[in-house]
């Protein structure tokens, strides 16, 4: 009998916070939730805290916090409810939590992610963003707590399950001569710069295989996705930017593959669907249900693959050559990005202007080195400060066009 883990959630009313809960659900001999989290979905986590009963609860916002506590209070539920970020890390690192889904979108995910790393936990990473902007302090951190990280996104898990289990070393030494990442190309990867120049917030967030959150899938849009992705590989695998290359794989079937020097190439299909991955991470070494179907090959039919176009998805340009640079570069990237995507959402700019905000964003970094969580922070911020000025010059310039 498999000993009961106890399980924070992080993001707990997001996408990849109900599969997980999901998975959860279907082995309540192996998984008890101890914290669910989200920002400001009070009402979605109100009924998962109904459901599930866990320790506590953590919101954004102090008053939010009181005003959930008594509801459940009221209905006999002793789920203590915690406000900010001090909440966020006090669940993320309690001594009786095993396991912790990060699935906080975002740079807002960093902080009680590395607590998570800090605290020894099992990381169920599904924040990408944090190995972007803090790489090296990520791995350093769980080196030194000795916390176990296994990637949730489903193209990393991929590479996690076709590579030798010393990659650590480096993929050279193990006889990796390259990793295929593969990309589904979202909703416009036919389309011309002429329509691009008229996508709506509707369009981008209409993914054609993925059911995912607003930011995640404009990004998924723009292939911002992939090029975080290709970063976070970069850390998670010891690889060099130029060890992995991208792939469009429309069918979204294989979720990523390992082509090693004996012109063997190992692939990880399934259907697209991120129970999968949750499953594997959690259970791992072990194999448990997660409610996915099987993978008819046979419906399936075909599987094309593509390379992308660097000149309509200039944001994969961008985070490869940030990738490439290091330092601060990827740091400022996720900061303008997180803008930019946000500005197209309330249709202040363009989807095109996604990546000629991040561009020049990007140009004013001087590639220094960020050696401390604080100064990621920092810096952060002030690629944060330079999109909203960004933003700002483009206003006054629409206002004196009109």
């Amino acid at each position: 009998m498999p000993q009961l883990q106890q399980v924070t959630v992080l993001g707990a009313t997001g996408s990849i916070g109900s599969s997980t809960l999901d998975v959860i659900s279907r082995h309540p001999e192996r998984y008890q939730v101890f914290a669910l989290t989200a920002h400001t979905s009070i009402n979605k986590l109100k009924a998962l805290c109904l459901e599930y009963r866990p320790r506590f609860a953590v919101v954004a916002d102090t008053a939010d916090a009181q005003r959930l506590q008594s509801d459940l209070r009221a209905a006999g539920v002793a789920t203590d409810v915690l406000a900010g970020p001090q909440g966020l890390c006090e669940v993320a690192a309690h001594p009786e939590v095993d396991a912790v889904m990060a699935a906080i979108v975002g740079a807002a995910g960093l902080e009680s992610t590395m607590a998570a790393v800090c605290g020894g936990k099992k990381i169920l990473l599904a924040n990408k963003e944090a190995l972007v902007m803090s790489g090296a302090l990520f791995m350093r951190a769980v080196r030194e707590h000795g916390a176990q990280l296994l990637p949730i996104d489903s193209e990393h898990n991929a590479i996690f399950q076709c590579l030798p289990c010393n990659y650590a070393e480096g993929l050279a030494p193990v006889g990796v001569r390259r990793i295929l990442l593969t990309a589904s190309g979202g909703p416009f990867r036919n389309s011309s710069y002429a329509e691009l120049e008229r996508v709506t917030p509707a369009q981008a967030c209409a993914h054609p295989n993925w059911s995912m959150g607003q930011k995640i899938s404009v990004d998924s849009a723009t292939m911002m996705n992939k090029g975080l992705e290709l970063i976070e590989a970069c850390w998670l695998f010891a690889a060099r930017p130029d060890q992995i290359e991208v792939v469009i794989h429309p069918q979204s079937v294989i979720h990523s593959l390992v082509d090693y020097v004996d012109g063997s190439v190992l692939a990880q299909l399934g259907n697209p669907d991120m129970r999968t991955p949750i499953a594997h991470a959690m259970a791992w070494p072990e194999r448990i249900a997660s409610g996915v179907a099987p993978l008819d090959l046979c419906a399936l039919a075909r599987m094309d693959f593509i390379a992308p176009d660097f000149e309509r998805f200039a944001c994969l340009r961008l985070a490869i050559a940030a990738a490439q640079a290091g330092g601060s570069a990827p740091i400022v990237l996720n900061a303008a990005n997180e803008v930019a995507v946000a500005a197209f959402l309330q249709e202040r700019i363009r989807f095109t202007q996604i990546p000629q905000l991040i561009e020049d964003v990007l140009g004013l970094e001087r590639g220094s080195q960020v050696d401390s969580l604080e100064g990621v922070v920092e810096m952060d911020q002030q690629a944060r400060q330079n999109a909203n000025a960004w933003l700002s010059k483009q206003s006054i310039s629409a206002g004196v066009r009109a």
